[in-house]
């Protein structure tokens, strides 16, 4: 019931919803990032880190620290928070949290199944995992020949198994095939996501609806551009975009036939949300569309938190802590290899 949330959402929810919120003033601020930049050695991001929510992951480190170190201790304050939250939260924001995890889920699986096929140790790969997206059977993905075995064997008791009704075939996994099953497994997932919100109603819907969107419609625009020369056809390509979201269905059809970078931003320019973030981009690169898509998702995610009594802002936390550890996985990269010159290509301000 729209408008009425106020009257019982916080029986529930209220408790909740004031540890996200509280944890969302942790997120580093500009400042931060300022001094991070001028950091010369990973000792003293370490040091700056620790005058942040991040200090008491950092402090038993011992020296030489690696940037693997700090983004695995950046990620367990992620992982603490999350657990901590569903630990807490009842019917429907349990579901709504387990939601959020499938994504990880979906990269783990297709990180192990990749790496078995160039033959990687299973142990190696599994260090790799992010641990919000583990499952007990995920070490027996290894013996997976094809995406039927794959099902039978190992996915066919995980949150998963629905989204692979659509892409089990008996060919051979090879890494064109995993791609593939990568973009059919997150269309399912983002489609079942969004009805799922749908169905929740209210100020969640509305939000999560405009979020969920611009997810399906980048990676609409990254399919495209990732198979441009490819032999993946164009009926093939439009079964991997999602059935929502503002490019749905006329910027599909559209987006199915193009055969450049060009032509992906004259079909996009024509949707005024996306004109800003391809106006921010020259013709014929695209090495800087995922920081404009970035930047734009950041502002999207930072305006749930301007209205109340919702899950989005639940979702928008998560995305923001993540793309906080990915800017600090760069900025530790960048000082780690001495290119200091180049730590603001990549690093998106959060406010």
């Amino acid at each position: 019931m729209y408008g009425f949330e106020a009257l019982t959402f916080n029986i529930h929810g209220g408790y909740l919803e004031a540890i996200v919120r509280g944890h969302r003033s942790g997120l580093l601020t500009a400042a931060d990032y300022n001094n991070l930049c001028q950091c010369e050695t990973l000792d003293d991001v370490k040091m700056h880190l620790s005058a942040t929510e991040y200090g008491p992951y950092l402090q038993n480190e011992p020296s030489p620290l690696h940037t693997t170190t700090i983004v695995e201790k950046c990620t367990l304050k992620l992982v603490d928070e999350y657990k901590h939250m569903l630990c807490q939260a009842t019917e429907p924001l349990s579901t709504f949290l387990e939601y959020i995890t499938y994504g990880y889920m979906i990269d783990n699986v297709v990180l192990i199944v990749t790496g078995t096929l160039h033959e990687r140790d299973v142990q190696e790969l599994l260090e790799k995992c992010h641990p919000l997206g583990m499952f007990d059977s995920i070490a027996t993905l290894a013996v997976a020949q094809n995406m039927r075995e794959l099902y039978r064997l190992v996915l066919v008791d995980t949150p998963l198994a629905p989204y692979f009704s659509e892409c089990i075939t008996s060919e051979d996994l090879d890494d064109m095939n995993i791609e593939i099953m990568r973009n059919t497994l997150y269309k399912a997932y983002l489609e079942d996501f969004y009805n799922f919100c749908q169905k929740l109603g209210g100020a969640t819907a509305e939000i999560m609806s405009d979020l969920l969107a611009f997810e399906a419609d980048r990676r609409a625009v990254n399919i495209t551009i990732n198979s441009i020369g490819t032999e993946l056809t164009r009926d093939d390509r439009r079964k991997l975009y999602s059935n929502f979201g503002l490019l749905y269905p006329y910027g599909h059809e559209e987006l199915a036939l193009c055969e450049d970078i060009d032509q992906v931003r004259g079909a996009m320019e024509k949707y005024p949300p996306y004109q800003s973030i391809f106006a921010k981009i020259s013709y014929g690169e695209s090495q800087m569309l995922d920081k404009a898509f970035y930047e734009e998702e950041v502002k999207r995610l930072c305006l749930a938190f301007e209205q109340q009594f919702h899950y989005a802002v639940f979702f928008a936390y998560m995305r923001l802590r993540e793309q906080e550890i990915r800017n600090l996985m760069w900025i530790s990269e960048c000082v780690a290899q001495n290119q200091k010159s180049r730590i603001h290509d990549s690093v998106v301000f959060i406010f």
